[in-house]
Protein backbone atom coordinates (compact mmCIF):
# COMPACT_ATOMS: atom_id res chain seq x y z
CA UNK A 1 0.00 0.00 0.00
CA UNK A 2 1.31 3.81 -1.14
CA UNK A 3 -0.04 6.65 0.70
CA UNK A 4 -1.52 9.60 -1.34
CA UNK A 5 1.60 12.02 0.03
CA UNK A 6 4.44 8.56 -1.37
CA UNK A 7 2.03 8.76 -4.75
CA UNK A 8 2.51 12.69 -4.92
CA UNK A 9 5.71 12.76 -4.37
CA UNK A 10 7.12 10.19 -7.02
CA UNK A 11 4.82 12.16 -9.67
CA UNK A 12 6.57 15.54 -8.54
CA UNK A 13 9.82 14.22 -8.88
CA UNK A 14 8.99 12.36 -12.20
CA UNK A 15 7.39 15.80 -13.66
CA UNK A 16 8.54 18.72 -11.91
CA UNK A 17 6.84 21.86 -11.91
CA UNK A 18 3.35 20.25 -11.84
CA UNK A 19 1.02 20.61 -9.05
CA UNK A 20 -0.20 16.84 -8.16
CA UNK A 21 -3.46 15.82 -6.34
CA UNK A 22 -3.73 12.00 -5.74
CA UNK A 23 -6.99 10.33 -4.17
CA UNK A 24 -6.69 6.93 -2.69
CA UNK A 25 -9.47 4.46 -2.44
CA UNK A 26 -7.89 1.15 -1.11
CA UNK A 27 -5.41 0.01 -3.97
CA UNK A 28 -7.37 2.21 -6.67
CA UNK A 29 -5.33 5.93 -6.95
CA UNK A 30 -7.21 8.99 -8.74
CA UNK A 31 -3.88 11.02 -9.95
CA UNK A 32 -4.47 14.73 -11.31
CA UNK A 33 -1.97 16.76 -12.80
CA UNK A 34 -1.61 19.65 -13.95
CA UNK A 35 1.65 21.65 -15.64
CA UNK A 36 2.74 22.96 -18.93
CA UNK A 37 4.49 19.95 -19.48
CA UNK A 38 1.25 19.07 -21.22
CA UNK A 39 0.22 21.17 -23.69
CA UNK A 40 0.05 19.63 -27.40
CA UNK A 41 0.11 16.43 -26.37
CA UNK A 42 -3.16 14.32 -26.71
CA UNK A 43 -4.41 11.98 -23.51
CA UNK A 44 -2.80 8.83 -24.19
CA UNK A 45 0.74 10.87 -23.82
CA UNK A 46 -0.23 12.78 -21.05
CA UNK A 47 -1.54 9.77 -19.04
CA UNK A 48 2.04 7.52 -20.05
CA UNK A 49 4.37 10.46 -18.50
CA UNK A 50 2.14 9.38 -15.17
CA UNK A 51 2.43 5.81 -15.61
CA UNK A 52 5.91 5.46 -16.56
CA UNK A 53 6.60 7.70 -12.80
CA UNK A 54 4.43 5.16 -11.22
CA UNK A 55 5.10 1.46 -13.23
CA UNK A 56 7.45 -0.11 -10.75
CA UNK A 57 4.71 0.29 -8.23
CA UNK A 58 2.19 -0.47 -11.09
CA UNK A 59 4.22 -3.81 -12.01
CA UNK A 60 4.53 -4.83 -8.62
CA UNK A 61 1.23 -4.84 -7.45
CA UNK A 62 1.43 -2.04 -4.92
CA UNK A 63 -0.92 -0.09 -7.18
CA UNK A 64 -3.72 -1.88 -8.88
CA UNK A 65 -5.91 0.36 -10.53
CA UNK A 66 -4.27 3.94 -11.56
CA UNK A 67 -6.57 6.42 -13.12
CA UNK A 68 -4.58 9.58 -14.47
CA UNK A 69 -5.67 12.88 -15.37
CA UNK A 70 -3.65 15.44 -16.82
CA UNK A 71 -4.52 19.05 -17.77
CA UNK A 72 -2.58 22.39 -19.22
CA UNK A 73 -3.07 25.02 -16.58
CA UNK A 74 -5.70 26.52 -18.97
CA UNK A 75 -7.48 23.08 -19.28
CA UNK A 76 -7.45 23.09 -15.21
CA UNK A 77 -8.98 26.72 -14.94
CA UNK A 78 -11.42 26.29 -17.95
CA UNK A 79 -12.96 22.32 -15.65
CA UNK A 80 -13.14 24.73 -12.55
CA UNK A 81 -15.25 27.17 -13.98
Amino acid sequence: FMDAAEVTKLVEEALPGCEVQVQVDGTHYLVVVVGEVFEGLPTIKRQQMINKALFQHIMDGTIHALHPRAFTPAEWAERQG
